[in-house]
């Protein structure tokens, strides 16, 4: 059996850390976000789990591609932009579960999913099957980015 390079341990570190800061930020069982009104096009609650464990197993693989194809130069710059794409990721929690401001939260999934795009896209220059591996992520970012804004939109004031 091959082990896992340096790269891939990283990647997959540093996405397990978002996925945990996201899921220690969630509460969907707070009366606060119970009492929000959603639109009827919001997945069930187990939906969101499922989708997100499979795309951040998209993320750390694709990360770790990328950067084992990117020379010097090119890694330190995909490096500073995936570090960034997963702060997004963990701060959309933390705006809309912990700071209760859904249109904070909505502009936040806006830029994630900004970044998402910009991502994938770096990605494909450097390995295209790691580009190919975020388009999941990117289509789930601008989804989520859509369903921010009409929840904010929903329960203004």
């Amino acid at each position: 059996m091959r082990r896992p390079s340096p790269t891939a341990l990283a990647t997959s570190a540093a996405v397990t850390a978002t996925a945990l800061v996201g899921t220690a930020g969630t509460d969907v069982t707070s009366r606060w976000y119970r009492g929000l009104e959603k639109p009827p096009w919001q997945p069930p609650g187990p939906v969101f789990g499922i989708a997100w464990s499979g795309l951040y197993v998209l993320l750390a693989t694709a990360g770790a591609r990328a950067l084992a194809a990117a020379g010097p130069r090119e890694r330190r710059s995909h490096g500073r932009a995936y570090a960034a794409n997963l702060v997004l990721n963990a701060g959309w929690t933390r705006a809309f579960f912990r700071l209760r401001r859904p249109p904070i939260a909505a502009a936040e999934a806006v830029v994630l999913a900004a970044s998402t795009a910009d991502l994938a896209r770096r990605s494909a220059r450097l390995d295209p099957t790691a580009g190919r591996l975020l388009l999941p992520y990117a289509a789930w970012t601008a989804f989520a980015a859509a369903l921010s804004a009409e929840i904010a939109r929903r329960n203004r004031g």
